[in-house]
């Protein structure tokens, strides 16, 4: 289902190319954007994870270098019966992570220094056992090519608005002339991103579920995404917002808002989320109450104590009402 899944995104993608090739430079120049269309879609599944690190200058750690980070993602990945994934910090004062990678062979996770600093050990194992759970349900590949074709399309697009009127070939010139590439340049982009909302809302929901399950605390990502969401309004993520096409990767998404680009959320809400991370917690069948402290882990300390390497505690009261999963 996840190959059929990428392969009609890669289709859209590729269609959304050609029709701004046209627009730009009539068949000449949909004939170009075809080829470069299979280049990127092909460039995209073996680098687009290595392009998103380098977009947001992630760094790579490991146990030597960040050994209580990497201890819960690497007890994260063993409860999930994952391969170890590769382990990057990114250094950005916004609380937020992503996972990119082809297949959980060639996972990445990766958190930020603002992240690292906020929540406590249990709510950090939430975030990073949500994004392993992106790994497991295979949503990574689509996400990480999603992200970086939406992004050439926007280059493209503006590519066509620059050189487009250069050209005086008759043959390669857009068929509406000026409109055609003005309308290249204004309607690629949302198209792009009406992509990118075609990823269904839902894998958030269930990348949360199975992250719960994965960590055994439901309410310590319920807190974490409250944390999370309450920062990500107020401290700007200034390469996410250089670019936007990667948006979609982060746990909550981080633009402020202020870009036109935060009207196509491809995230759900968080209220709602955290309800129905509550309504699990209510449900039962973990083995373990939030009160009591994970035994012999890399985060065992009671739930809701601030005495985690990063201080913090969880903000997240009892449920008022059911989320979708109760």
């Amino acid at each position: 289902m996840n190959f059929f899944k990428t392969s009609l995104l890669l289709a859209a993608m590729t269609a959304i190319f050609m029709g701004v090739g046209y627009l730009i430079g009539g068949q000449g120049g949909m004939l170009i954007a075809l080829v470069v269309a299979a280049g990127m879609n092909l460039f995209s599944y073996w680098n687009a994870d290595r392009m998103v690190l380098a977009m947001h200058r992630a760094r790579r750690v490991d146990r030597a270098s960040a050994p209580e980070y990497y201890g819960i993602v690497e007890r994260l990945a063993a409860n999930a019966g994952l391969p170890m994934p590769a382990v990057y910090v990114i250094d950005n004062p916004q609380p937020n992570a992503f996972a990119t990678g082809r297949d959980p062979e060639h996972a990445a996770v990766a958190a930020t220094t603002g992240l690292l600093q906020m929540l406590d050990r249990e709510e950090i194992a939430g975030v990073m056992a949500h994004e392993l759970a992106h790994v497991q349900n295979r949503d990574t590949l689509t996400m990480t090519v999603t992200a970086t074709i939406a992004g050439a399309i926007s280059m493209l697009a503006n590519f066509g608005l620059f050189f487009g009127s250069m050209n005086r070939d008759s043959e390669n010139r857009s068929p509406l002339g000026g409109i055609g590439i003005l309308l290249a340049a204004i309607v690629a982009p949302l198209a792009a991103m009406l992509v990118q909302m075609a990823i269904s809302r839902t894998r958030e929901y269930a990348a949360d579920r199975r992250g719960a399950e994965i960590s055994g605390n439901p309410l310590a990502l319920a807190s974490a995404l409250d944390k999370i969401a309450g920062a990500a309004h107020r401290v700007p993520n200034m390469t996410a917002e250089q670019n936007p096409a990667t948006a979609h990767l982060f746990i909550i998404n981080p633009l402020s808002g202020a870009r036109m680009d935060n009207l196509f959320s491809t995230h759900p809400d968080t209220g709602n989320r955290i309800r129905a991370l509550m309504a699990m917690a209510d449900g039962g069948g973990f083995g373990r109450r939030s009160s009591e402290p994970v035994a012999d882990g890399p985060w065992a300390n009671p739930r809701g104590s601030r005495g985690g390497p990063w201080g913090g505690g969880s903000s997240v009261g009892r449920p008022s009402n059911r989320g979708p999963w109760g």
